[in-house]
């Protein structure tokens, strides 16, 4: 015998996955296990519920996911770009100040050693030097953003 399970623990144990950025949380209980599988980067939140043993007050099993199409757009990037990636978690500026001109713009040529950005982390900020020279195709960051250490700041067509 199957005992009822209740959808409000099963929306707790979403939230704490959530909360708690887990990858999966298995729970048993009076022979009935549920999984729920957190979010990582483009996957879907699953909760399972064993095969015939839908729980009474429940139409259908739990189950959501998020839309996928614009995960199948054609991402693939021309082999000759590079990327300036972030070396740290913090905030990204495009310009020393507000009231100055960002270092680098869409269709700049740089040169190596070029600034490209500064990346404010505990109150210090670090400037990002260009590892290329060539030009400024791809600014995928927002001035004043948080980003995560590998997060692409630049993207550059190289100058041989």
């Amino acid at each position: 015998m199957t005992e009822d399970v209740d959808i409000k623990q099963v929306e707790e144990l979403v939230k704490l996955v959530e909360e708690h950025k887990l990858a999966e949380l298995t729970v048993e209980e009076h022979g009935v296990t549920i999984t729920v599988k957190g979010a990582v980067e483009h996957q879907a939140h699953i909760v399972q519920i064993p095969q015939g043993s839908v729980p009474q007050g429940l139409a259908y099993p739990v189950e959501y996911e998020e839309p996928l199409e614009e995960y199948f757009e054609e991402t693939a990037e021309p082999s000759n770009l590079i990327t300036i990636e972030s070396p740290m978690v913090g905030v990204f500026y495009r310009a020393q100040s507000p009231d100055t001109p960002p270092f680098v713009e869409v269709g700049d040529v740089i040169e190596i050693g070029q600034t490209v950005g500064l990346i404010e982390a505990m109150k210090v900020f670090s400037e990002i030097p260009s590892e290329v020279s060539g030009e400024v195709v791809e600014l995928p960051v927002e001035n004043g953003k948080l980003v995560q250490q590998g997060q692409p700041l630049v993207v550059i067509r190289p100058v041989p």
